[in-house]
């Protein structure tokens, strides 16, 4: 009896990842808005509808797994970078926290053709939405307890930004990583060879000088004049 529900929920798990699998190549090509839950199923080898119904219950709670799945698989990579820096120093520079907040979703787009879809069908999301991307992070777990140790570290790097600066800060440095690695992600060959190399060290180069520059005059004199 114990086998059987062990095989069972093999079979789910198999069933579900499929299901997911299928989902990211599919959104990737076409864009979520273009695909079905009919075409999800068959993609995944299915030949009941009902697959998806019943492990997901609707397109939007599969959407929500993949979602967790992946940001988990960022979370976990994430930790592993930091602890590596943090053996090396104890307080880390601002352009060393900068490739920690790229390189995790970089490397695992690099090692998994499956991640680079995930990015292709998903990356650009939170440079999309309409309120926060702080926010946006925080209804999902707020990256997790490396993305919170990160939050502090960067906070710690940054003494020249008063709280409203670094969120606006934060922020804008959120919207350039998604876009960036969802525009690379959809280019021949991204994540792979020189020009890669050289897309990754841009985009450290830009987020260095986006949360490292000094608040200037001019956005010193409209706070004072809000």
């Amino acid at each position: 009896m114990e086998n059987m529900l062990d095989n069972r929920r093999a079979r789910g798990e198999t069933t579900k990842l499929a299901l997911m699998r299928a989902a990211e190549k599919l959104i990737a090509q076409r864009g979520v808005e273009n695909v079905s839950i009919r075409e999800i199923v068959v993609a995944a080898g299915q030949k009941n509808e009902s697959a998806l119904q019943y492990h997901f219950k609707n397109l939007r709670g599969l959407l929500h797994a993949i979602r967790t799945e992946r940001s988990a698989m960022v979370q976990a990579k994430r930790a592993e970078l930091l602890q590596m820096l943090l053996t090396e120093t104890g307080k880390p520079s601002l352009q060393q926290l900068c490739s920690v907040m790229v390189e995790p979703t970089f490397q695992l787009a690099r090692s998994d053709v499956e991640f680079r879809r995930y990015i292709k069908a998903f990356g650009h999301e939170l440079a999309l939405v309409e309120t926060s991307p702080l926010k946006a992070v925080s209804n999902t777990g707020g990256g997790g307890e490396s993305g919170q140790l990160m939050g502090r570290l960067l906070r710690e790097a940054l003494p020249h930004l008063d709280e409203d600066d670094y969120r606006r800060r934060m922020e804008a440095a959120i919207m350039l990583c998604a876009a960036s690695m969802y525009h690379h992600a959809r280019q021949k060959n991204a994540f792979r060879g020189h020009q890669s190399e050289l897309f990754l060290h841009s985009l450290l180069d830009a987020l260095f000088g986006l949360l490292g520059a000094p608040v200037s005059p001019d956005t010193l004199a409209l706070k004072q004049g809000a």
